[in-house]
């Protein structure tokens, strides 16, 4: 897999590591549960940490422990199932959580842009993703109808705008 994040690929400094496996030097992103069984352990730790959410596991498990986070990653187990895009924005909006929010599993290119609209600054996507295919996925929307995180204007508000401006010039 490679990682994405804020648009570039880069090196992924973090490790997964899984339930029974013993934690390496270095940033590690655990699972909730793990998380829940050895938080003081791994908040004491002095390396960034990352909690990854599996489809069913909503972010008001974390969101009083968001500020020892520098990673939730958010699993997209099959195309279909679309959970965490709510979780995404419940983090950034509801949650105010700033840190990386990073989306894995089943990331599909025709959901790039709508992942970064929700909130994602980070993907793990297939080997065969260039950065050809990711500026032409996330670029393929101009405008949008509904507002998300990601600071766009909504196709509305642009119209209220133009016609603001007509409304200007022809009292003029």
């Amino acid at each position: 897999m490679q990682l994405i994040r804020n648009g570039k690929f880069v090196a992924d400094d973090y490790t997964t590591v899984a339930d029974d496996d013993a934690l390496p030097a270095g940033a590690v992103i655990v699972s909730l549960e793990r998380w829940q069984k050895e938080r003081g352990e791994l908040a004491a730790r002095n390396t960034p940490l990352g909690v990854r959410l599996k489809s069913g596991q909503e972010p008001s498990a974390i969101a009083d422990d968001l500020d020892k986070l520098a990673v939730v990653a958010l699993e997209f187990p099959v195309y279909r199932n679309g959970r965490a895009y709510s979780y995404a924005r419940l983090l950034r909006e509801r949650h105010g959580y700033k840190g990386e929010l990073r989306a894995v599993g089943n990331v599909l290119r025709d959901q790039f842009h709508f992942m970064v609209r929700c909130g994602f600054d980070a993907l793990e996507v297939a080997d065969n993703i260039t950065p050809e295919i990711w500026a032409e996925s996330v670029g393929v929307f101009s405008l949008s109808y509904q507002p998300a995180t990601d600071g766009r204007a909504p196709v509305l508000s642009l119209r209220q705008r133009l016609a603001a401006r007509s409304d200007a010039r022809q009292a003029v």
